[in-house]
C-alpha cells in the first residue's frame, strides 16, 4: 500500500469558517438560490484570509464575496462584504454582514 501525503501547505492554514459561521452563510445562501438570484458558490481558504464566493452564473465572477480576515491587533476578526468588485463593507459580527446580504438578496414584488 501507499500512502498519500499532503503538502504542509494544505493543512496549515490557520484562518477559517467556524461550523456556526458556514451554517449562517449557507443558510443565507440558500435562500438566494430558492428565488433564483444565485446559482453556484466556492470557498477559498489562505493563512490570512477565508473567502466565501457567491456566484449569478456558474462561469464568471462572483456576485459577491465574503471574506474573513484576521486584524493584527488582539488577534480579531474583521468581515468584509464586497459587490460586484465595487462596494466593499467592513464588520466585526458574522451577523452584521448576513443582514445586509439579506436585505440584498430580498425581491419585492
Amino acid at each position: 500500500m501507499t500512502s498519500v501525503s499532503f503538502d504542509k501547505s494544505f493543512n496549515n492554514s490557520k484562518l477559517f469558517f467556524s461550523k456556526d459561521e458556514l451554517s449562517k452563510i449557507l443558510s443565507c445562501y440558500s435562500l438566494g438560490v430558492s428565488r433564483g438570484n444565485w446559482k453556484d458558490y466556492a470557498i477559498n481558504f489562505s493563512k490570512n484570509e477565508a473567502s466565501f464566493l457567491i456566484y449569478k452564473n456558474t462561469v464568471g465572477f462572483p456576485h459577491c464575496i465574503l471574506t474573513k480576515s484576521l486584524k493584527n491587533k488582539k488577534n480579531k476578526f474583521i468581515y468584509k462584504l464586497e459587490f460586484n468588485n465595487a462596494k466593499k463593507n467592513n464588520f466585526n459580527h458574522i451577523d452584521e454582514l448576513l443582514i445586509i446580504l439579506k436585505r440584498i438578496n430580498l425581491m419585492i414584488i
